[in-house]
């Protein structure tokens, strides 16, 4: 697909990947909507984008319909959705005083990272199912965003590894389901990257987890996130694949 002049959704576009992926597809030519929980940070965005800032929860079907209702209205039908909104989690399963980690924390991040995403794709999926074919047939294409640790989660990542991991494994059956509709369907699962929550962490720290990462020995760009998320959308044969991105890092335990 082409992104010129086409419109686009992104979750949790207000900082990070978010915004970078928000920032990218309007560079190419898209008409970006950004939406996020936090609507200072997605006006702050948009306003540089000329784009549109939406209110947003993804766990909240009236909130998320009322936000791509927004979006429709100033841009027209979207054909490209990109999932980013999500949070961490770090809890051990027995905590230090012996307690049980709080089944609370657990369903939240489940809750927001693979129901959210699940809640914002089935939406986009049924109101770009409607839309007239482009070339190839193609309707749409959305892209999850996963993690490594959906492969090799760290000690007390139990929450937030199940989460992604549920996103890898909704990937292909999801392709499949939305291939008679002409939506294709992508997951990107990124390493240790340079987003506003890792460098709350302090320098030291940053500069060991970059050198973790056996090449390049740095931390992650949100733009090469962008760029391969603005890639999957160009490229119509990509479809059903999750795709690493993390300069070959496995996770260590903890």
């Amino acid at each position: 697909m082409n992104i010129q002049g086409h419109a686009a959704l992104v979750t949790g576009g207000g900082s990070g990947l978010g915004e970078a992926t928000a920032r990218e597809l309007a560079r190419l030519g898209a008409k970006v909507a950004v939406l996020d929980v936090n609507l200072d940070n997605a006006k702050r965005v948009a306003s540089e984008i000329n784009g549109i800032a939406c209110h947003c929860d993804i766990t909240n079907t009236d909130s998320l319909q009322a936000a791509m209702d927004a979006a429709t209205a100033a841009h027209g039908p979207a054909r490209i959705l990109m999932n980013i909104a999500g949070i961490g989690s770090a809890k051990r399963v027995v905590g230090k005083d012996g307690s049980a980690a709080p089944l609370e924390d657990f369903a939240k991040v489940i809750n927001v990272n693979l129901i959210g995403t699940y809640n914002a794709s089935r939406l986009f999926a049924a109101a770009c199912a409607k839309l007239d074919p482009l070339e190839d047939g193609e309707r749409g294409v959305m892209v999850f965003t996963a993690s490594v640790a959906a492969f090799d989660g760290q000690v007390g990542q139990q929450a937030y590894s199940a989460s992604k991991g549920g996103l890898v494994g909704m990937t292909l059956p999801m392709a499949r389901d939305l291939a008679q509709h002409g939506i294709r369907v992508c997951t990107i699962a990124p390493g240790l990257f340079s987003t506003p929550l890792m460098r709350t962490l302090p320098e030291p720290v940053q500069a060991s987890l970059a050198a973790s990462i056996p090449f390049p020995p740095r931390l992650g760009k949100p733009e090469e996130f962008a760029s391969l998320a603005a890639y999957i959308v160009t490229n119509t044969h990509l479809n059903g694949e999750v795709i690493r991105l993390d300069g070959a890092l496995r996770m260590a335990p903890r």
